[in-house]
């Protein structure tokens, strides 16, 4: 048997939660690098000029994966996610959003269209079998969910695969109206495993323990998880009072919304609070949150002055918990059936990509 393998019950009542080692084990780490992180669908945290042809570096992942790409918007409206390396000489393209008909190497002069493909190069007289192919930029795929873009390298599913089911339930949210409000943009950084910042956010057991104000608007005893094939929900009611979805018979307060392997999606009544979760090392961790806003006078009165504590308390708890994984009396435990269904889901999902 592969000693990096592990095995999850598929049955949550009779299984056991992953040994420590999963969270701890460099080896384990860098097989989820490539094996997860590079065959996966990953939110792509680029904004594009407002209007008219133009051009947004980001790193896929950096630090874990850290692949340079750019988005581009050509004249015509169309985007693209290409390689931000110039097929010369490796240098890097672009380095600031702007708006721009073409890219330039501001090494040496090659330049390409915002389609990736080769447009000039100084000095390249004489020079046989020249251009080919091999000197356009590479494309990745580039979908979305809702306003979200996403990209790949490799991936193993369609991304419907991934998001249609959350699609088909999220009825309730106006996607079409969402906002990116960047000024609100924040990044967290704490000494955890990836892994254990998603196993404390796909369960609600914690709530009544860790976050007392959260635990004041929400119905503890009504509170419940959907799975999907690559995601799952978690919905939380909402108490006599408190900010409710407009039209929902059920007064549900927010849908906390997963998708494999990294990303959070929290949606409420005024809108949405994006949390990608990027690993750092194998003991350490970047979460990144976006506010988009679909209703602005909700987002005034109700907001999100509560998800930096909420934040805060999250990382207390896993990071007490990254301490325990080293414990010599801890190898692992149990799931609670009902309250940590999706914890389950996600190491099954994770393990069997690693296998």
């Amino acid at each position: 048997m592969d000693p990096l393998r592990i095995d999850i019950h598929p049955d949550v009542r009779k299984a056991e939660t992953p040994p420590a080692r999963l969270y701890t084990d460099p080896a384990l780490y860098d097989r989820q690098r490539e094996l997860v992180f590079a065959r996966s669908w990953q939110y792509a945290r680029a904004d594009l000029p407002a209007t008219g042809p133009g051009i947004a570096p980001f790193t896929l992942l950096d630090g874990l994966v850290g692949e340079p790409l750019v988005l581009a918007r050509d004249e015509a409206g169309v985007e693209r996610v290409l390689s931000n390396v110039c097929t010369h000489r490796g240098s890097i393209i672009a380095h600031k959003t702007c708006n721009a008909t073409s890219m330039t190497c501001g090494y040496h002069g090659r330049r390409f269209g915002l389609d990736g493909a080769f447009r000039s190069a100084p000095e390249f007289q004489g020079a046989e079998h020249f251009p080919t192919h091999r000197d356009d930029l590479r494309s990745l795929p580039l979908q979305r969910f809702g306003p979200l873009r996403f990209t790949a390298l490799a991936p193993r599913h369609s991304l419907d695969e991934l998001v249609s089911d959350l699609a088909a339930r999220l009825t309730d949210v106006p996607f079409e109206r969402l906002v990116h409000d960047a000024s609100r943009d924040r990044t967290f950084e704490f000494a955890a495993n990836w892994a254990l910042y998603c196993d404390n956010f796909l369960e609600g057991l914690h709530i009544p323990f860790v976050h007392p104000t959260l635990n004041a608007t929400v119905e503890f005893e009504s509170y419940r998880t959907e799975l999907f094939r690559h995601a799952s929900i978690q919905i939380a009611h909402a108490k006599p009072g408190a900010p409710a979805f407009a039209g929902s018979g059920a007064r549900v307060a927010a849908y906390y919304a997963w998708v494999f392997p990294n990303l959070m999606l929290n949606f409420y009544p005024w809108g949405l609070s994006l949390n990608l979760v990027e690993p750092r090392g194998v003991e350490r961790s970047r979460v990144r949150f976006e506010t988009w806003i679909s209703d602005s006078a909700a987002f005034e009165r109700d907001g999100d002055a509560d998800l930096d504590r909420i934040e805060f308390e999250d990382e207390a708890v896993v990071v007490d918990v990254q301490r325990g994984m080293h414990a010599r009396l801890y190898e692992r435990g149990r799931y609670a059936p009902e309250r940590e269904a999706a914890v389950h889901h996600f190491h099954r999902l994770l393990t069997a990509a690693m296998a």
